[in-house]
């Protein structure tokens, strides 16, 4: 069945508070539309929600992840985390423990907006990190997460391989420089060639357009502190993506991680011709089935 429809995409922005700290969270949905399963994106280390998931390419339209998933029918909100895009940037790095305390204050405007109480969530790199831990603590929050470009213990992957050379730097300050040249590096570190030209150049001008530095918290983090989950306490249905190309972490790492999950309603996929950064990839489309398969399942008979 096809899922993506027409219609006039409404945008609206939110604050949430945590402390004196302040949060941005955004929300795009067919104008009209009425009742729809809300779907919360969360986002990694080196860009914020908006400028990853809303995304406006100059003569390349389909990027909006937020967009995309309207069109299917969900109600979808993200946010910027503390220290990225439009939130407070504070002496914080902004680590992995802090995740589950930005996401409650974040989902708190979530659900007095819909009056609901639940919500399924995605998360890509850190972000599935995030995800996952939020899970873990709210439980009662989370009807399904997607934990894509995910990493368990980091045995072995390439990339957190290379990035362990700048520790030190990652434990000396909470905050590191980016550049235009930084931004393109994540999209051919892996395999250059599975995104677009244009893409990299696309996401620098709205990043940089706001500060030209990001939080070393999940750096650290990744580097130096995993694992940081638990996979038996995730027990809502959980999908794990990950890119053929992807150097964040190797299949062996993530399938240990899958098989203690504390569900058996859970799937494992990989997607072809992708690297790191699945919802700005040429091979997004598959993804994006994928994806929506999982979201909306048939009715289980027992």
């Amino acid at each position: 069945m096809d899922t993506n429809i027409g219609g006039t995409i409404e945008a609206e922005q939110h604050w949430a508070m945590k402390g004196d700290v302040r949060l941005a969270v955004y929300r795009k949905r067919l104008a009209g539309a009425g009742d729809q399963p809300i779907l919360f994106l969360v986002h990694g280390s080196s860009f914020g929600g908006q400028g990853g998931f809303d995304l406006d390419v100059p003569g390349k339209p389909g990027y909006s992840f937020m967009e995309e998933f309207a069109r299917r029918g969900f109600d979808v909100w993200t946010m910027d985390f503390e220290g990225y895009g439009r939130s407070s940037r504070t002496a914080s790095n902004s680590n992995l423990s802090m995740a589950a305390e930005d996401l409650r204050a974040a989902t708190d405007v979530v659900f007095e907006r819909t009056g609901k109480r639940s919500a399924m969530f995605y998360g890509s790199s850190s972000g599935a990190l995030r995800t996952a831990l939020f899970g873990e603590a709210h439980p009662e929050r989370v009807e399904r997460v997607i934990l894509d470009a995910f990493v368990y213990t980091g045995e072995g992957a390439p990339t957190l391989i290379k990035r362990r050379e700048r520790l030190e730097e990652w434990r000396s300050s909470h905050i590191r420089k980016v550049d235009r040249a930084f931004f393109h590096s994540i999209f051919n570190r892996d395999l250059p060639g599975t995104s677009e030209e244009g893409i990299a150049d696309a996401l620098a001008d709205y990043e940089l357009a706001l500060g030209d530095t990001m939080p070393t918290g999940t750096y650290l983090d990744m580097c130096a502190n995993l694992p940081v989950v638990t996979p038996e306490k995730l027990t809502c249905p959980v999908m794990i993506v990950r890119g053929e190309h992807d150097g964040i972490a190797t299949e062996e790492d993530l399938l240990n991680y899958f098989a203690k999950l504390g569900t058996n309603d859970r799937r494992f996929v990989v997607i072809p011709g992708m690297a790191h950064v699945s919802y700005l990839s040429k091979n997004r489309a598959i993804f994006f089935q994928a994806m929506e398969e999982f979201l909306r399942p048939p009715a289980r008979a027992l």
